[in-house]
Protein backbone atom coordinates (compact mmCIF):
# COMPACT_ATOMS: atom_id res chain seq x y z
CA UNK A 1 0.00 0.00 0.00
CA UNK A 2 2.64 1.99 0.81
CA UNK A 3 4.43 1.62 -2.75
CA UNK A 4 1.15 2.37 -4.25
CA UNK A 5 0.69 5.28 -2.86
CA UNK A 6 4.17 6.50 -3.84
CA UNK A 7 3.61 5.16 -7.59
CA UNK A 8 0.46 6.73 -7.69
CA UNK A 9 1.57 10.59 -5.90
CA UNK A 10 4.47 10.36 -8.77
CA UNK A 11 1.89 9.56 -11.53
CA UNK A 12 -0.24 12.90 -10.19
CA UNK A 13 2.57 15.08 -10.79
CA UNK A 14 4.20 13.07 -14.08
CA UNK A 15 0.44 12.97 -15.52
CA UNK A 16 -1.21 15.27 -18.42
CA UNK A 17 -3.06 18.49 -16.97
CA UNK A 18 -6.80 16.73 -16.91
CA UNK A 19 -5.20 13.21 -15.37
CA UNK A 20 -3.87 14.79 -12.60
CA UNK A 21 -6.34 15.24 -10.40
CA UNK A 22 -7.77 11.58 -11.14
CA UNK A 23 -4.63 10.08 -9.76
CA UNK A 24 -4.18 12.89 -6.57
CA UNK A 25 -7.72 11.78 -5.25
CA UNK A 26 -6.82 7.64 -5.71
CA UNK A 27 -3.45 8.83 -3.73
CA UNK A 28 -5.65 9.89 -1.27
CA UNK A 29 -7.93 7.45 -0.67
CA UNK A 30 -5.28 4.78 -0.16
CA UNK A 31 -3.25 7.18 2.59
CA UNK A 32 -6.91 7.03 4.24
CA UNK A 33 -6.83 2.87 3.82
CA UNK A 34 -3.31 2.89 5.27
CA UNK A 35 -3.68 5.40 7.93
CA UNK A 36 -6.89 3.52 9.20
CA UNK A 37 -5.04 0.51 9.31
CA UNK A 38 -1.83 1.58 10.71
CA UNK A 39 -4.57 2.84 13.27
CA UNK A 40 -5.83 -0.14 14.18
CA UNK A 41 -2.28 -1.83 14.29
CA UNK A 42 -1.04 0.47 16.90
CA UNK A 43 -3.67 -0.22 19.07
CA UNK A 44 -3.65 -3.89 18.58
CA UNK A 45 -0.14 -3.87 19.34
CA UNK A 46 1.94 -0.79 20.93
CA UNK A 47 -1.27 0.01 23.27
CA UNK A 48 -0.58 -3.75 25.14
CA UNK A 49 2.80 -3.39 24.76
CA UNK A 50 2.66 -0.21 26.30
CA UNK A 51 0.78 -1.44 29.39
CA UNK A 52 2.80 -4.56 29.93
CA UNK A 53 6.36 -2.87 30.07
CA UNK A 54 5.11 -0.07 32.51
CA UNK A 55 3.56 -2.60 34.74
CA UNK A 56 6.71 -4.44 34.62
CA UNK A 57 8.95 -1.21 35.32
CA UNK A 58 6.32 -0.32 38.31
CA UNK A 59 7.06 -4.08 39.92
CA UNK A 60 10.69 -4.13 39.38
CA UNK A 61 10.50 -0.05 40.72
CA UNK A 62 13.16 0.64 37.82
CA UNK A 63 13.56 1.81 34.74
CA UNK A 64 15.76 0.30 31.91
CA UNK A 65 17.17 2.42 29.19
CA UNK A 66 16.05 0.53 26.01
CA UNK A 67 12.63 -0.19 28.60
CA UNK A 68 12.05 3.38 28.93
CA UNK A 69 12.57 4.28 25.20
CA UNK A 70 10.31 1.22 23.71
CA UNK A 71 7.70 2.70 25.75
CA UNK A 72 8.27 6.05 25.18
CA UNK A 73 8.15 5.11 21.19
CA UNK A 74 4.63 2.96 21.77
CA UNK A 75 3.22 5.81 23.61
CA UNK A 76 4.10 8.56 20.82
CA UNK A 77 3.10 6.05 17.91
CA UNK A 78 -0.42 5.68 19.78
CA UNK A 79 -0.81 9.60 19.55
CA UNK A 80 0.62 9.63 16.29
CA UNK A 81 -1.45 7.83 14.67
CA UNK A 82 -4.70 9.22 16.13
CA UNK A 83 -3.58 12.97 14.99
CA UNK A 84 -2.79 11.08 11.10
CA UNK A 85 -5.90 9.64 11.05
CA UNK A 86 -7.70 12.66 11.41
CA UNK A 87 -6.25 15.17 9.47
CA UNK A 88 -5.68 12.40 6.36
CA UNK A 89 -9.43 11.92 7.12
CA UNK A 90 -9.98 15.24 6.68
CA UNK A 91 -7.76 15.86 3.67
CA UNK A 92 -9.11 13.25 1.47
CA UNK A 93 -12.45 14.73 1.94
CA UNK A 94 -14.09 18.11 0.19
CA UNK A 95 -16.62 18.44 2.50
CA UNK A 96 -14.48 18.76 5.47
CA UNK A 97 -12.45 21.69 5.93
CA UNK A 98 -8.61 20.74 5.93
CA UNK A 99 -6.52 20.57 9.29
CA UNK A 100 -3.25 22.45 10.35
CA UNK A 101 -0.37 21.64 11.34
CA UNK A 102 -0.88 23.29 14.70
CA UNK A 103 -4.00 21.56 15.45
CA UNK A 104 -2.06 18.22 14.70
CA UNK A 105 0.25 18.88 16.87
CA UNK A 106 -2.29 20.00 19.61
CA UNK A 107 -4.33 16.88 18.70
CA UNK A 108 -0.81 14.46 18.96
CA UNK A 109 -0.25 16.61 22.61
CA UNK A 110 -3.88 15.88 23.22
CA UNK A 111 -3.72 11.92 22.83
CA UNK A 112 -0.21 11.45 23.93
CA UNK A 113 -1.18 13.21 27.67
CA UNK A 114 -4.28 11.30 27.88
CA UNK A 115 -3.11 8.05 26.63
CA UNK A 116 -0.33 7.96 28.71
CA UNK A 117 -2.58 8.42 31.82
CA UNK A 118 -4.45 6.11 31.23
CA UNK A 119 -1.68 3.34 30.37
CA UNK A 120 0.06 4.38 33.98
CA UNK A 121 -3.08 4.25 36.29
CA UNK A 122 -3.42 0.17 33.74
CA UNK A 123 0.07 -0.64 35.04
CA UNK A 124 -0.43 0.41 38.33
CA UNK A 125 -3.48 -1.33 39.04
CA UNK A 126 -2.14 -4.43 36.84
CA UNK A 127 0.72 -4.64 39.13
CA UNK A 128 -1.21 -5.77 42.37
CA UNK A 129 -4.68 -6.98 41.12
CA UNK A 130 -3.54 -8.81 37.70
CA UNK A 131 -6.75 -11.12 37.86
CA UNK A 132 -8.95 -7.95 38.54
CA UNK A 133 -7.61 -6.54 36.22
CA UNK A 134 -8.20 -8.44 33.04
CA UNK A 135 -11.92 -8.77 34.51
CA UNK A 136 -12.04 -5.04 34.38
CA UNK A 137 -10.45 -4.75 31.05
CA UNK A 138 -12.72 -7.48 29.67
CA UNK A 139 -16.13 -5.24 30.57
CA UNK A 140 -14.54 -1.95 29.65
CA UNK A 141 -14.52 -3.47 26.52
CA UNK A 142 -18.07 -4.96 26.11
CA UNK A 143 -19.54 -2.01 27.47
CA UNK A 144 -17.37 0.06 25.22
CA UNK A 145 -18.09 -2.70 21.87
CA UNK A 146 -22.21 -2.20 22.78
CA UNK A 147 -22.13 1.51 22.89
CA UNK A 148 -20.82 1.34 19.48
CA UNK A 149 -23.04 -0.97 18.27
CA UNK A 150 -25.58 0.91 19.49
CA UNK A 151 -24.71 4.05 17.88
CA UNK A 152 -25.13 2.17 14.21
CA UNK A 153 -22.11 2.36 12.39
CA UNK A 154 -21.78 2.15 8.70
CA UNK A 155 -18.56 1.06 7.85
CA UNK A 156 -18.89 -2.81 6.22
CA UNK A 157 -20.51 -4.27 3.61
CA UNK A 158 -22.47 -7.02 6.22
CA UNK A 159 -23.69 -7.10 9.44
CA UNK A 160 -21.48 -9.17 10.74
CA UNK A 161 -18.27 -7.21 9.12
CA UNK A 162 -20.22 -4.84 11.14
CA UNK A 163 -20.26 -6.36 14.50
CA UNK A 164 -16.31 -7.41 14.40
CA UNK A 165 -15.34 -3.72 13.08
CA UNK A 166 -16.98 -2.29 16.27
CA UNK A 167 -15.58 -5.20 18.52
CA UNK A 168 -11.89 -4.03 17.07
CA UNK A 169 -12.62 -0.18 17.80
CA UNK A 170 -13.61 -1.38 21.25
CA UNK A 171 -9.89 -2.29 21.44
CA UNK A 172 -9.50 1.46 20.70
CA UNK A 173 -11.82 2.80 23.15
CA UNK A 174 -9.67 1.24 26.35
CA UNK A 175 -7.31 3.75 25.73
CA UNK A 176 -8.78 7.05 23.99
CA UNK A 177 -11.82 8.51 22.54
CA UNK A 178 -12.32 7.57 18.58
CA UNK A 179 -14.97 8.72 16.55
CA UNK A 180 -16.88 6.46 14.41
CA UNK A 181 -20.16 7.97 13.29
CA UNK A 182 -20.62 11.23 11.64
CA UNK A 183 -22.48 14.33 13.45
CA UNK A 184 -22.26 16.63 16.74
CA UNK A 185 -19.65 14.10 18.90
CA UNK A 186 -19.04 16.46 21.89
CA UNK A 187 -22.01 15.16 24.04
CA UNK A 188 -20.62 11.73 23.33
CA UNK A 189 -17.00 12.67 23.82
CA UNK A 190 -17.54 14.02 27.03
CA UNK A 191 -19.57 11.32 28.55
CA UNK A 192 -16.93 9.28 27.30
CA UNK A 193 -13.81 11.50 29.51
CA UNK A 194 -16.11 11.20 32.32
CA UNK A 195 -15.85 7.39 32.29
CA UNK A 196 -12.38 7.57 31.90
CA UNK A 197 -11.59 9.97 34.77
CA UNK A 198 -13.43 8.12 36.77
CA UNK A 199 -11.80 5.00 36.00
CA UNK A 200 -8.34 6.51 36.41
CA UNK A 201 -9.24 8.05 39.49
CA UNK A 202 -10.20 4.60 41.14
CA UNK A 203 -7.45 2.40 39.50
CA UNK A 204 -5.21 4.49 40.76
CA UNK A 205 -6.51 5.04 44.29
CA UNK A 206 -6.56 1.44 44.84
CA UNK A 207 -3.26 0.64 44.00
CA UNK A 208 -2.04 3.47 46.45
CA UNK A 209 -3.92 1.56 49.04
CA UNK A 210 -2.90 -2.22 48.08
CA UNK A 211 0.71 -1.30 46.31
CA UNK A 212 4.04 -3.24 48.00
CA UNK A 213 5.80 -0.99 50.49
CA UNK A 214 8.78 -2.75 50.44
CA UNK A 215 9.83 -2.24 46.96
CA UNK A 216 7.48 1.13 46.81
CA UNK A 217 8.11 4.05 48.81
CA UNK A 218 5.32 6.71 49.39
CA UNK A 219 7.15 9.29 48.31
CA UNK A 220 7.74 7.49 44.66
CA UNK A 221 3.96 5.94 44.86
CA UNK A 222 2.79 9.68 45.59
CA UNK A 223 4.50 11.06 42.71
CA UNK A 224 3.46 8.41 40.48
CA UNK A 225 -0.85 9.41 41.93
CA UNK A 226 0.56 12.91 40.60
CA UNK A 227 2.09 11.97 37.11
CA UNK A 228 -1.64 10.49 36.48
CA UNK A 229 -3.69 13.35 37.09
CA UNK A 230 -1.42 15.93 35.89
CA UNK A 231 -1.12 14.10 32.95
CA UNK A 232 -5.16 13.28 32.53
CA UNK A 233 -5.52 17.24 33.06
CA UNK A 234 -2.73 18.47 30.76
CA UNK A 235 -4.53 15.96 27.73
CA UNK A 236 -8.11 17.98 28.34
CA UNK A 237 -6.44 21.50 28.23
CA UNK A 238 -4.86 20.30 24.74
CA UNK A 239 -8.13 19.35 24.14
CA UNK A 240 -9.81 22.36 25.50
CA UNK A 241 -6.72 23.95 22.88
CA UNK A 242 -7.72 22.38 19.95
CA UNK A 243 -11.41 22.65 20.19
CA UNK A 244 -11.22 26.39 20.95
CA UNK A 245 -8.84 27.62 19.04
CA UNK A 246 -7.71 25.28 15.99
CA UNK A 247 -10.55 23.12 15.29
CA UNK A 248 -11.07 23.38 11.46
CA UNK A 249 -14.40 24.45 11.58
CA UNK A 250 -13.48 27.35 13.85
CA UNK A 251 -14.02 27.85 17.16
CA UNK A 252 -16.19 25.41 18.92
CA UNK A 253 -18.44 28.25 21.15
CA UNK A 254 -18.41 30.46 17.63
CA UNK A 255 -21.94 30.99 16.92
CA UNK A 256 -21.35 30.41 12.87
CA UNK A 257 -19.54 27.49 11.58
CA UNK A 258 -16.90 28.77 9.00
CA UNK A 259 -16.77 24.76 8.15
CA UNK A 260 -19.60 23.52 6.86
CA UNK A 261 -18.89 23.36 3.75
CA UNK A 262 -21.56 20.98 2.39
CA UNK A 263 -24.38 22.48 1.79
CA UNK A 264 -28.22 21.30 0.33
CA UNK A 265 -27.94 21.91 -3.33
CA UNK A 266 -30.29 24.44 -4.51
CA UNK A 267 -32.80 23.20 -6.91
CA UNK A 268 -32.14 22.83 -10.82
CA UNK A 269 -33.25 25.25 -13.10
CA UNK A 270 -35.96 24.18 -15.62
CA UNK A 271 -34.08 23.40 -19.16
CA UNK A 272 -30.62 23.57 -18.09
CA UNK A 273 -28.27 20.25 -17.11
CA UNK A 274 -26.83 19.54 -13.67
CA UNK A 275 -23.99 21.35 -12.54
CA UNK A 276 -20.89 18.85 -11.94
CA UNK A 277 -19.65 18.19 -8.96
CA UNK A 278 -15.98 17.99 -9.06
CA UNK A 279 -15.09 16.94 -5.62
CA UNK A 280 -13.72 13.09 -4.91
CA UNK A 281 -16.63 10.59 -4.80
CA UNK A 282 -17.17 9.37 -1.66
CA UNK A 283 -19.15 5.83 -0.88
CA UNK A 284 -22.79 4.51 -0.40
CA UNK A 285 -24.65 3.96 2.46
CA UNK A 286 -27.90 1.33 3.26
CA UNK A 287 -30.87 3.04 1.29
CA UNK A 288 -33.56 3.41 4.85
CA UNK A 289 -36.94 2.13 4.63
CA UNK A 290 -38.06 5.63 4.03
CA UNK A 291 -35.88 5.65 0.71
CA UNK A 292 -36.94 2.40 -0.17
CA UNK A 293 -40.95 2.60 0.23
CA UNK A 294 -41.57 5.32 -2.90
CA UNK A 295 -44.83 6.51 -3.51
CA UNK A 296 -47.03 4.38 -6.12
CA UNK A 297 -45.71 4.81 -10.07
CA UNK A 298 -42.70 6.22 -8.78
CA UNK A 299 -40.29 3.25 -9.04
CA UNK A 300 -42.05 2.40 -12.80
CA UNK A 301 -41.06 5.98 -13.86
CA UNK A 302 -37.91 6.08 -12.26
CA UNK A 303 -34.67 5.48 -14.89
CA UNK A 304 -32.51 2.32 -14.58
CA UNK A 305 -30.42 1.78 -11.78
CA UNK A 306 -27.80 1.68 -13.78
CA UNK A 307 -27.15 3.95 -17.09
CA UNK A 308 -24.74 4.52 -18.89
CA UNK A 309 -24.70 7.49 -21.78
CA UNK A 310 -22.51 8.14 -24.55
CA UNK A 311 -22.07 11.45 -23.29
CA UNK A 312 -23.33 14.16 -21.20
CA UNK A 313 -25.60 17.25 -23.11
CA UNK A 314 -23.80 20.07 -23.34
CA UNK A 315 -23.30 22.63 -21.26
CA UNK A 316 -24.45 26.70 -21.16
CA UNK A 317 -21.59 29.20 -22.65
CA UNK A 318 -21.93 30.74 -19.12
CA UNK A 319 -20.24 27.80 -17.28
CA UNK A 320 -17.46 25.57 -17.76
CA UNK A 321 -17.75 22.99 -20.58
CA UNK A 322 -18.11 19.91 -18.62
CA UNK A 323 -16.02 16.62 -19.34
CA UNK A 324 -17.65 13.88 -22.00
CA UNK A 325 -18.23 10.54 -20.99
CA UNK A 326 -20.18 7.70 -19.57
CA UNK A 327 -22.47 8.28 -16.69
CA UNK A 328 -23.33 5.57 -13.91
CA UNK A 329 -26.38 6.69 -12.59
CA UNK A 330 -26.97 4.99 -9.19
CA UNK A 331 -30.14 4.67 -7.51
CA UNK A 332 -28.71 5.26 -3.81
CA UNK A 333 -27.84 8.01 -2.21
CA UNK A 334 -24.54 9.75 -2.13
CA UNK A 335 -22.76 9.14 1.62
CA UNK A 336 -20.76 11.62 3.03
CA UNK A 337 -18.22 9.61 5.69
CA UNK A 338 -15.58 8.01 5.74
CA UNK A 339 -13.60 8.05 2.33
CA UNK A 340 -13.03 4.64 2.02
CA UNK A 341 -16.50 3.48 2.75
CA UNK A 342 -16.53 2.87 -1.24
CA UNK A 343 -16.17 -0.82 -0.29
CA UNK A 344 -19.75 -0.66 0.09
CA UNK A 345 -20.07 -0.63 -3.17
CA UNK A 346 -20.76 -4.27 -5.10
CA UNK A 347 -17.34 -4.99 -6.44
CA UNK A 348 -19.16 -6.16 -9.71
CA UNK A 349 -19.89 -2.40 -10.04
CA UNK A 350 -16.67 -1.38 -8.75
CA UNK A 351 -14.66 -3.49 -11.91
CA UNK A 352 -17.35 -2.50 -14.11
CA UNK A 353 -16.58 1.32 -13.58
CA UNK A 354 -12.81 0.70 -14.08
CA UNK A 355 -13.16 -1.18 -17.02
CA UNK A 356 -15.16 1.87 -18.52
CA UNK A 357 -12.54 4.10 -17.03
CA UNK A 358 -10.04 2.33 -19.00
CA UNK A 359 -11.99 1.80 -22.51
CA UNK A 360 -13.30 5.46 -22.55
CA UNK A 361 -11.02 8.32 -23.14
CA UNK A 362 -12.63 9.83 -19.97
CA UNK A 363 -13.05 9.04 -16.34
CA UNK A 364 -16.98 7.67 -15.94
CA UNK A 365 -19.07 9.91 -13.72
CA UNK A 366 -21.58 8.48 -10.75
CA UNK A 367 -25.00 10.21 -10.39
CA UNK A 368 -26.24 9.18 -6.78
CA UNK A 369 -29.70 9.72 -5.91
CA UNK A 370 -30.30 13.03 -3.25
CA UNK A 371 -33.02 14.66 -1.86
CA UNK A 372 -32.85 17.32 -3.89
CA UNK A 373 -30.95 17.55 -7.40
CA UNK A 374 -29.19 14.61 -8.40
CA UNK A 375 -24.95 14.48 -8.32
CA UNK A 376 -22.77 14.00 -10.22
CA UNK A 377 -19.13 13.42 -9.77
CA UNK A 378 -16.10 13.41 -12.13
CA UNK A 379 -14.01 10.65 -10.92
CA UNK A 380 -14.35 6.99 -9.24
CA UNK A 381 -12.03 5.07 -6.76
CA UNK A 382 -12.10 1.96 -5.68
Amino acid sequence: RYLRTLYLGLQSRWQAEHRRRHFYWRMMFESADISMLRLLEAFLKSAPQLVLQLSIMVQQNSIEPLQGLSASASLVSLAWMIASYQKVLRDSREDKMPMSYKGAVVQILWHLFTIAARAIAFALFASVFQLYFGIFIVTHWCIMTFWIIQGETDFCMSKWEEIIYNMVVGIIYIFCWFNVKEGRSRYRMCIYYIITLSENAALTILWFLYYDRKTTSDFDALILVCVVSSSFSLGIFFMFIYYCLLHPNGPIFSHRIRGCIFRQEPPPVPGSPLEAVTSPPRSLPRTTGGERDMAPGERDSCVPVFQVRPRAPPAPAARAPRTEGPVIRIDLPRKKYPAWDAHFIDRRLRKTILALEYASPTTPRLQYRTPGAPQEVLEYET
